[in-house]
């Protein structure tokens, strides 16, 4: 990372803090965030380190430092903070983690921290970026809803699985009833105590940042910045021999109840009973994590349909464009809100209009009947009629790959954000200097952590 004399005009350091990384876990906050990074990287005059944080799932605990290594290049690496409350959404491990992790901060000297999650490292790392960097500003993309629901931040009641409206600790406990209200409330006030300290948070979409807003952040605090994915060329369209049709519909990403891929099959085989053979879907996508009750679901409904949908299994991002040849429709089925769904932007850029669920982040992104078609989220039948029509109607597809917007570029994503950057430090120098205070009870045990921890060694960038 390069030095830096007054980064509101000159030189700018940033260090990107991330809950995974993409060659471990493929998600997309931890695509988006990585794909920023780099692109940071090869703009003059900025540098840039991404950190991705790990567990048992996918390394172990190596003794000595909490820093490992990851592929070939300096600026990114891992650290393991395994020690982490899911519930409170906080770090555990104060003794292993707070000494080297501050350590690092003071090695790189970063004039923006951009936290792309607090999972895993644990929403105390704010604070302590505050207090051995006073100066440093500090930003938080809001990638999804975990501050506000405990349910995996899905926003999704855990019997039924219906779409949750707001937070409340009589509405949570419902979904957990054996936590107290108490505990929804005192998660809350912690959480909200900790974002205190953030300097400006960011949303992909507008649906996000309302629901953020509704829970309590002022609006003047978070602003939208999309997302945007690199993107050498687009993939050609499928060509068409005479009596074709545009007929072949994928599903693109990670598999889970949530993500609505049971409904996708449900549809897909209310379709082969109304017309045999009229269409083809391919899934691409593993299913981590996952229930062995999900798994068999999945498997049955596979073995249902037979030929007409085939699970491809996980793929690289490099493989995108191959895959895409193929395809002509590219379905969202989601059940929960989402936010910014990647997948929507790699359609469209690859121009492939988008079938997609009528809600949260998925029906900002599309606009019916113009780049896409919006169904009755969780909804089989409809989602069936949809597919139907898409098939058949030939003039359907090609006024909507026409009303395709100009693709947003991660170049443009990347001056955007530098652009936020620089505005923060700007306001920085123009005020003085505030060091901050963990909440009470936390200083003192995290004093006593680094007391114990003695020296250690952080690998050099």
């Amino acid at each position: 990372m390069t030095n830096t004399s007054d980064a509101a005009a000159g030189p700018l350091k940033v260090l990107h803090l991330c809950h995974n990384h993409p060659a471990l876990h493929p998600g997309g906050t931890e695509i988006f965030a990585r794909d920023l990074h780099r692109q940071l990287a090869m703009t003059p005059g900025i540098g840039s380190m991404f950190v991705g944080c790990v567990d048992k799932h996918h390394r172990t605990q190596r003794p000595g430092t909490v820093f490992q290594g990851i592929g070939h290049r300096r600026d990114e690496m891992l650290m393991w903070t395994g020690h982490f409350d899911n519930f409170y959404l906080s770090q555990i491990d104060l003794h292993g983690i707070v000494p080297e992790f501050s350590e690092l901060l003071r090695e790189l000297k970063p004039d923006i921290v951009h936290f792309h999650h607090i999972l895993l490292l644990g929403v105390e790392m704010l604070f302590l970026v505050r207090r051995v960097l006073p100066r440093t500003r500090i930003l938080l993309s809001l990638h999804d809803y975990y501050a506000i629901c405990a349910h995996d931040g899905q926003m999704v009641t855990t019997g039924e699985r219906r779409l949750c409206q707001a937070a409340s600790p009589d509405a949570c406990r419902r979904c957990f009833p054996q936590l107290e209200m108490e505990q929804f409330v005192l998660r809350e006030r912690h959480l909200k105590t900790h974002f205190s300290v953030v300097d400006q948070f960011l949303a992909p979409s507008e649906f996000l940042r309302r629901r953020f807003i509704a829970w309590g952040l002022a609006p003047e605090r978070i602003a939208v910045l999309r997302n945007a994915r690199p993107l050498a060329e687009a993939a050609p369209h499928r060509p068409l021999k005479r009596g074709q049709r545009r007929n072949r519909f994928a599903y693109f990403g990670n598999l889970s109840p949530n993500k609505g891929i049971l409904v996708l099959l449900e549809a897909a085989r209310l379709l082969q009973e109304r017309a045999p053979d009229s269409f083809r879907l391919d899934i691409f996508g593993g299913a981590p994590f996952q229930s062995d009750g999900f798994k068999a679901d999945l498997d049955a409904a596979l073995r249902h349909l037979g030929p007409v949908a085939r699970w491809h299994g996980a793929y690289q991002a490099e493989e995108l464009p191959r895959l895409m040849r193929e395809v002509d429709w590219v379905v969202t089925p989601s059940l929960w809100w989402e936010n910014a769904p990647l997948v929507i932007d790699e359609a469209f850029a690859h121009r492939r209009p988008v079938i997609a669920s009528d809600i949260g982040g998925m029906a900002e992104a599309v606009a019916h009947g113009t780049d896409g078609i919006t169904f009755r989220a969780g909804d089989a039948l409809a989602l069936a009629d949809v597919l139907a029509g898409a098939a058949a109607d030939a003039q359907l597809w090609q006024r909507l790959v026409a009303g395709i917007r100009p693709h947003r570029t991660i170049e443009m994503c990347a001056a955007d954000h530098v652009a936020t950057y620089r505005a923060l430090l700007a306001g920085r120098d123009a005020q003085p200097a505030r060091q901050q205070e963990w909440p009470a009870g936390q200083q003192a045990r995290a004093a006593r952590s680094a007391r114990r921890a003695g020296p250690v060694a952080v690998a050099e960038v």
